[in-house]
């Protein structure tokens, strides 16, 4: 007489702190989803690592034209490509977040419609790809900071938290966005225009000193104004004047945007394998 077969049934924890040392359980497998997503954007890419260095040059170079040269705007003493770069990079980590993140899970549609995990590593593991593109950006603004003789101080030091700033930032949003292209398919051509947006409304070609008293209240609402504002005082010791307000209104932003996404997807990603 055959044995019987024992049934293991894998479901999601309702708990928030047992779902937490689920992802922690799962470390392994976030590894493995973002180790094949840094594979398959630099195997096959016929300019490799350079797509990561093409991004934010090329944002430099036509923002410091459009903004420095143009429109004569402000840069408070730095030379505008490096003011422009050091902007840029923090939003294009955002950006490629964004995206990646946006569309992981559909994306790994064929894994999330076969077995249990926590849904939330498939957006979370694409944030280390795009850090990893960050990474390599940072070449480009070290050698135009030796090229401008930009001094070196240990303000710089500081820097990491504001990376980590938008990373936290870029998972909020990348949780929403996510969670609601399974069930909204159309949300996936909203997510380029939401980003050719914002980088018109973050301090990217373009200081925070500029914007007109009257919209600053609802500016800093803007949870990428901060991350970008303080890789720039990090770097070359400028800020706007507002900068402390400015930081604590992105971040209660960012902490809600954060809050939200994570709500929201937990929520929603039990119907994952059923919606996709």
């Amino acid at each position: 007489m055959a044995e019987s077969e024992e049934l293991i049934v894998l479901e999601p924890h309702a708990s928030g702190r047992r779902y937490l040392r689920e992802l922690w359980n799962y470390r392994e497998l976030f590894l493995v989803l973002a180790q094949r997503d840094i594979q398959v954007r630099y195997k096959h890419a016929f300019f490799g690592v350079a797509w990561a260095l093409v991004r934010p040059l090329t944002t430099t170079l036509v923002f410091a034209f459009a903004f420095g040269q143009i429109a004569q705007l402000p840069s408070q003493g730095v030379p505008y490509p490096l003011f422009v770069l050091a902007g840029a990079l923090p939003w294009q980590l955002f950006s490629s977040s964004l995206t990646e993140g946006g569309n992981s899970v559909i994306a790994n549609s064929h894994i999330v419609s076969k077995t249990y995990f926590p849904r939330l590593i498939v957006p979370a593991s694409t944030l280390l790809v795009s850090l990893l593109d960050f990474a390599i950006s940072l070449f480009v603004l070290l050698g135009t900071m030796l090229w401008y003789r930009v001094p070196f101080t240990p303000r710089m030091s500081l820097a990491p938290l504001f990376v980590g700033l938008t990373l936290l930032v870029s998972l909020g949003a990348s949780l929403w966005i996510s969670a609601l292209n399974v069930r909204y398919r159309d949300v996936r051509h909203v997510v380029p225009f939401l980003v050719q947006f914002g980088l018109f409304v973050s301090p990217v070609g373009y200081g925070s000193g500029v914007v007109p008293a009257w919209l600053q209240t609802v500016y800093r609402f803007n949870p990428l104004v901060a991350p970008i504002d303080g890789m720039r005082w990090c770097l070359f010791g400028i800020a706007p004047r507002s900068f402390q307000v400015s930081l604590t209104t992105s971040l209660v932003a960012g902490g809600a945007l954060l809050v939200t996404g994570y709500l929201y997807f937990r929520k929603t990603e039990t119907t994952f394998a059923d919606v996709i």
